[in-house]
Parts: C-alpha cells; sequence; structure tokens
C-alpha cells in the first residue's frame, strides 16, 4: 500500500482526482448534489445568526441572540440579501436557509477527495463526522460511497440537541464560549433521518450515534476509520473525537477539522493531541477554516 502523496494543486485546493473511473453523468450527479447541500441557489440570501462574543457589546447582542433564538423556536429566521454570496458560500461563511451543511463548496471538494484518495488506495475503514448539524456532509459522504460502490459505514455523531456548556473546570480553553445557546444549531436526530431519507440514502449504513461525544465515542462499535471529519467546535469536543477516534485511524486515512483555522479552542485542542502522541503529519488549509493531514505510518 503507498498511499498518493499529498502535493501541489491537492495539497492547498484539496482539487478533486479520479482515481477509479466513475460515469459522466454520475461526476454530474455528484457536483448537483453538493450544490442542493449548501443552497448554491440561494446563496445571495443568508439568515441573520447569532452575534459572536467579539461583535458587539454585551446589550445588544444579547437582544439580538435573544429574538433570533426566539424566532429560531418557532421555525423563523430573520433574512436578507448578501451580494457577496456565492463568494461566501464556496467557502462555508453564512448559514444556508434551504441547505443541509453550512461548510461551503471547499469542504465538501475535500470530503470527496479524502474519499477518492483512500478508495484508490485501498485504504480500510468507515468515514464518520462528530457533529453534523443537518446532516448534509455524512449524506455526501454516503453518496460518494454509493457511487464508487464502496462498502463502508456512515457514522453520524452528534447530540442532536446542540451543544454542550462548556466544562471550563476540565477545559478551560473553553471560558466564555456560548454556542450551547444558539437554537439554530439544535438540528433534532429525527430530522437529519428525514434529511438522508430526502435523498434516498438512509439505508443500514448508515449509523447514528446520539449523546456527548464523551459518552458515545469510546465506545462505539467501530473497527476502522478512512476518513474522520470534526467539527465539534469546541476545545472539549475536538479532544474527545480526538482520544476515541484517531487510533482507529487507519494509516493513510485523513483527519478533516472544520473549525482549526477559525476557533482557538479547537486549534488549540488538535496541537495538545499531536504534541502528546508525536504526530507531525502537515495541517494542510482547505478554506481558511477547515483543515486535514493524512495519517502516515509514523
Amino acid at each position: 500500500m503507498n498511499p498518493t502523496p499529498l502535493t501541489g494543486a491537492v495539497q492547498r485546493d484539496s482539487a478533486l482526482t479520479n482515481p477509479r473511473a466513475v460515469s459522466p453523468s454520475e461526476r454530474r450527479y455528484l457536483q448537483l448534489l453538493k450544490e442542493v447541500i449548501i443552497d448554491v441557489d440561494n446563496a445571495h440570501r443568508f439568515q441573520l445568526t447569532p452575534y459572536p462574543p467579539d461583535r458587539s457589546y454585551w446589550l445588544k447582542r444579547t437582544a439580538i441572540n435573544s429574538l433570533i433564538n426566539t424566532l429560531s423556536k418557532k421555525g423563523l429566521t430573520i433574512t436578507g440579501v448578501n451580494a457577496r454570496g456565492a463568494t461566501d458560500r464556496e467557502i462555508g461563511l453564512g448559514w444556508p436557509i434551504n441547505g443541509y451543511s453550512m461548510i461551503g463548496m471547499k469542504r465538501l471538494n475535500n470530503i470527496q477527495y479524502c474519499l477518492e484518495q483512500v478508495f484508490a488506495d485501498g485504504i480500510p475503514g468507515d468515514f464518520i463526522e462528530t457533529g453534523v448539524w443537518r446532516g448534509g456532509a455524512c449524506i455526501f459522504a454516503r453518496a460518494i460511497c454509493e457511487v464508487y460502490n464502496e462498502n463502508r459505514n456512515i457514522w453520524v455523531a452528534d447530540s442532536f440537541e446542540g451543544l454542550p456548556k462548556p466544562n471550563v473546570e476540565l477545559y478551560p480553553e473553553d471560558k466564555g464560549d456560548d454556542l450551547y445557546s444558539i437554537e439554530q444549531l439544535r438540528v433534532s436526530l429525527e430530522q437529519v433521518q428525514e434529511n438522508f431519507k430526502r435523498f434516498d440514502l438512509l439505508d443500514d449504513k448508515v449509523h447514528f450515534l446520539k449523546g456527548w461525544f464523551k459518552d458515545t465515542l469510546p465506545s462505539a462499535p467501530i473497527e476502522k476509520l478512512a476518513v474522520v471529519r470534526l467539527d465539534g467546535d469546541m476545545y472539549e469536543s475536538t479532544m474527545d473525537a480526538l482520544k476515541s477516534l484517531y487510533p482507529k485511524l487507519s494509516t493513510g486515512g485523513f483527519l478533516i477539522v472544520d473549525d482549526y483555522g477559525v476557533i482557538p479552542a479547537c486549534r488549540k485542542a488538535v496541537h495538545d493531541y499531536r504534541d502528546e502522541h508525536g504526530i507531525t503529519d502537515e495541517i494542510i488549509d482547505i478554506d481558511g477554516s477547515g483543515h486535514f493531514w493524512r495519517k502516515s505510518g509514523n
């Protein structure tokens, strides 16, 4: 087994390869699916999302976020027009109103690249995402496996109740994080399952792990992984996933971290784990936010 090295455009842009022949119609299907998942047709529209701690003073931020959460509980959103929508959607800026993932086109391309490479190189193992929102990334991963006739499981790990409150005694890096309060991040298990059904991709290869990562991942019945995608945002969630999943990642497999470039606590968890375990594989930028590396045999 000689995994393809990460070089040139593939290294920096996660450019798509075609390691195994697929038909033009199958390739078009995957491209169309990506566009639907991130709601390209409505890229010019945006939904107002809660203000992060550094965006405004406390009173204004509290009032706006309270309004957003109250409306979200009623199934309502505040929308507007974004002239940069198409460009923003490419790199995962802004949350789509009708889409199934907020990660953008480049990070979806990265999932496709990683899966196509492990198929081509014969790297054993399944796909898992920790933190799935509406399920779009996992839906896309299942579609790729279907197109390539790859008999791999898709593990969909989430609380399906939003993010946990920070445990600052154990993880001081998460102090001040209030993602747990954002109503728009609470997507039920039933809704995610329904989203899989809409694409006719809910079958016995899709497995849901409901609960906090510290409770579900250590005992999850996963033997080997080929692609691990972390989207837990927080230090605690990222570290819990790394501890349980990285030992199961096959040599030549890929580790993707969605928020490495934009959330310092997430990035610190990655480096703390890498330093502890002597991991020196190059971390590669996808779009400024998402980063990934390929696990070597060292």
